[in-house]
């Protein structure tokens, strides 16, 4: 072990995305700070080591906290970004940030959920050769049943669809320079670090552990957010929404002609009837799917309208190091 520390860089950041977070920074800061001591005592790590807080626009003092921290101990560092982006765009504004200075990062959320502990089982397989390690929960205990049944749903569905994700794998991951150096040339606006992840390659592995409760204050991911983010990862990985639609219209077409062909027998037959439910249910079927094909196009095209702009995903306001 001790030669393939030597091999490979040792200079751990902590890339800690923040919105909102006064009511958890302070326990979070200061477990996080024990366990860099930890590691640094232990010689798992350098002492550049950092934690790096990553203000996501909040509107309350969580850049103050940050600024007041950074003063009482430099081993706090801290990104602002000039307006909210959204978890992902933010955790990308950090993880670019720390890559210029760091050989390795994990990310991890502010309200601790994601068991710090097994951060010593991240660096070993990052000695042993691993470029990207993925955090993946063993169970959802603490998850209601909506939440795990929407889940797990989530992470099948994105399957289905042709994307590639670690099942029950958030954005608890350690990623080296070299796949950060990587990760930085995928350039699409519409990010889901997830699916972007995966697509990397390099040796990787996995790491399980027990989510834990949240310290304090309430989810930043609610039901809408959650859906919102569904949405992006299947159209930002796989066209094959498109292509049911598609498979769709060919089936009722199909449909059509069958339907034509009855219509002709019962004519000749002579047991023509009136037919009114039946069109009227036919024409709302119709009309609904046609509806549902025009929005999952639209939302295609918006997509490829954002990505022609090629708008910048974060503006860094300002860094403190």
């Amino acid at each position: 072990m001790e030669e393939k520390k030597s091999e490979r860089g040792r200079i751990l950041y902590l890339v800690v995305p923040c919105y909102n977070e006064q009511e958890v920074l302070p326990e979070t800061a200061q477990r996080l700070l024990e366990k860099l001591e930890s590691l640094m005592g232990r010689g798992m790590i350098d002492e550049e080591s950092r934690i790096l807080f990553v203000n996501d626009g909040s509107k309350d003092r969580t850049w103050e906290m940050i600024e007041e921290l950074h003063r009482q101990n430099p081993v706090y560092q801290g990104v602002k970004l000039s307006r909210n982006r959204g978890h992902q765009n933010a955790l990308l504004g950090g993880l670019m940030t720390a890559k210029e200075y760091a050989d390795m990062t994990i990310s991890l959320d502010a309200d601790l959920q994601d068991d710090i502990d097994v951060i010593d089982q991240f660096l070993e397989r990052y000695y042993e050769g691993c470029e990207i390690v993925y955090g993946v929960r063993s169970a959802r205990k603490t998850d209601t049943f909506f939440k795990r049944f929407t889940a797990e749903s989530f992470y099948r569905l994105i399957s289905f669809m042709g994307g590639e994700v670690v099942f029950n794998h958030a954005d608890y991951r350690l990623m080296s320079r070299r796949a950060l150096e990587e990760l930085s040339n995928y350039q699409e606006v519409n990010l889901f670090l997830r699916g972007i992840v995966p697509m990397i390659g390099f040796q990787t592995d996995v790491v399980t552990y027990e989510r834990h409760e949240r310290l304090a204050g309430e989810s930043k991911y609610p039901l809408k957010k959650m859906l919102a983010l569904a949405v992006d990862g299947i159209t930002s990985l796989s066209i094959k929404p498109i292509r049911f639609i598609v498979f769709l219209g060919g089936l009722l077409f199909f449909c059509s002609i069958l339907m034509l062909a009855y219509s002709l027998v019962q004519h000749f037959l002579g047991n023509t009837t009136s037919g009114w439910t039946s069109l009227i249910v036919s024409i709302w079927a119709i009309g609904g799917l046609q509806l549902l094909a025009i929005g999952i196009i639209g939302e295609y095209i918006g997509k490829i309208y954002l990505e022609t702009k090629a708008r910048p995903k974060y503006i860094i306001e300002k860094i403190l190091r």
